[in-house]
């Protein structure tokens, strides 16, 4: 094993791009990136003699788990900044407090959505100024926002993970809404409406090709530890509609007699071929996919999660997800366990017990994706209201060999708090601050 790059991302690969869709077998990624996983547990700091103190939630051992991230959604000003048209020093102090309340808390990495809809946090030749800075999109904001973050939050010892999203173009169907250069605007014939809001085509291989330039275009200028993407590909489905790709699949898909498997082919070479070009770009530069948490449930599927929820990642947003940790595409997985213990349907314990056997053998890592915004809104079942529900999360992953760690849905909830259940995990389970997989270097 070997360090590549500033900051110390251990992996075997060689740097070379690997080949696209086909190309691996479960544990060519391990081979390529060497191990992952969860600091060893700290020494004891007790004095000779002294009663040590007691575990989280049974004796498992605190500060074990290397990566503890938050996001901090950009997309309709969700997280930051607060509202559009802020002065720039306005949305810069947002900011620094953001990454100041994450190292208060003891996390280590940030994933800051920069590419919310089409357009961008960073001065980028492809695509306009994002909206939720100044409120009109394509206008400059005066700084940059991606550079200052990379900047800040190394200084703090923090990972900064670029959070993109591939296909969303607009939270709306109307082209002349978007800024005069947008490339939707530019190339209409690129865009599907679909539920409300428009969407790129996937089908279409110049769209896959230009969105994987904007967004390399970030990792290309930036000192980024990660490429992050979320769980929107195809978009989720909308009761009584169908997204319009019938050109494309008339064009391109005549060797896919199934639709849904050409929209599956479609989004794996998204993947796989981003993850080679990053590759072949920054080698250092980690790529992480947080998806839907379940993949398929078990009655559709032998292989899928005892489950019974009304959505699938590869059903309903046609993401093999299981299949881009086995060859070894991703060098990370954040799935969105958004769910409670003992939840009838889609239990966290039952999903996390599938996520770390599918990662296992692979050398991919297992961060887990909480709902830090559930705990405490009455709106959510009783046992959102205990604030101990996150701790317990983590009390259960500490069991499991391949969770490294987990990520935080989002900033606004890491800095309220509303129930204390973020203070109960940091009590519980991170008592010294711990760097992140990448920065600390080899694991093994």
């Amino acid at each position: 094993m070997r360090p590549i790059g500033r900051r110390g991302f251990v992996t075997t690969a060689t740097g070379a791009a690997f080949a696209v869709v086909g190309s691996g077998a479960p544990g060519a990624a391990a081979e390529r990136r060497g191990a992952r996983g969860r600091d060893p547990a700290p020494a004891p700091t007790t004095a000779p003699g002294a009663e040590p103190a007691a575990g989280p939630a049974g004796g498992a051992a605190a500060d074990s788990f290397r990566f503890r991230g938050m996001w901090v959604a950009t997309v309709t000003n969700r997280d930051w900044p607060s509202r559009p048209g802020l002065s720039a020093g306005a949305q810069k102090a947002e900011l620094l407090a953001h990454l100041d309340k994450a190292v208060e808390r003891r996390l280590n990495a940030v994933v800051l959505q920069v590419r919310p809809t089409a357009d961008a946090l960073w001065p980028s030749p492809y695509e306009p100024w994002a909206q939720c800075l100044t409120g009109t999109q394509g206008r400059d904001p005066g700084w940059d926002p991606l550079g200052t973050a990379v900047a800040e939050a190394h200084a703090r010892d923090l990972e900064l993970h670029a959070w993109f999203n591939p296909y969303r173009v607009a939270n709306h169907t109307d082209p002349a809404r978007l800024a005069a250069s947008h490339p939707a605007r530019l190339h209409p014939g690129w865009t599907v409406p679909y539920g409300g809001r428009l969407y790129y085509d996937p089908g279409q291989p110049e769209v896959r090709r230009f969105v994987q330039d904007a967004m390399l275009d970030a990792v290309r200028r930036y000192d980024l530890d990660a490429v992050h993407w979320d769980d929107y590909f195809y978009p989720y489905p909308v009761a009584g509609e169908d997204f319009d790709d019938d050109g494309s699949y008339a064009r391109h898909g005549a060797d896919f007699p199934d639709r849904a498997d050409w929209r599956r082919h479609n989004t794996d070479l998204l993947v796989s071929e981003m993850s080679a070009r990053i590759k072949e770009l920054k080698p250092g530069v980690a790529f992480g996919v947080s998806p839907f948490g379940v993949w398929r449930n078990r009655a559709d599927d032998p292989a899928g999660s005892d489950t019974r929820g009304g959505l699938s990642s590869y059903d309903d947003l046609y993401a093999d997800t299981r299949k881009w940790v086995r060859e070894g595409w991703i060098d990370h997985v954040v799935p969105q366990l958004y769910w409670h213990i003992g939840h009838s349907g889609t239990d966290y314990a039952t999903l996390l017990d599938w996520w770390d056997a599918t990662v296992e053998g692979t050398g991919a890592g297992l961060y887990v994706g909480e709902a830090l915004y559930k705990a405490g809104d009455p709106a959510q079942p009783e046992a959102w209201q205990d604030p101990r529900e996150l701790s317990r999360h983590l009390a259960l992953a500490v069991e499991r060999p391949g969770v490294g760690g987990h990520c935080y849905f989002a900033a606004r909830e890491v800095t309220r708090d509303r129930a204390g259940a973020l203070a109960a995990v940091v009590a519980d389970h991170y008592r010294e601050r711990a760097r992140g997989p990448r920065a600390a270097g080899p694991s093994s």
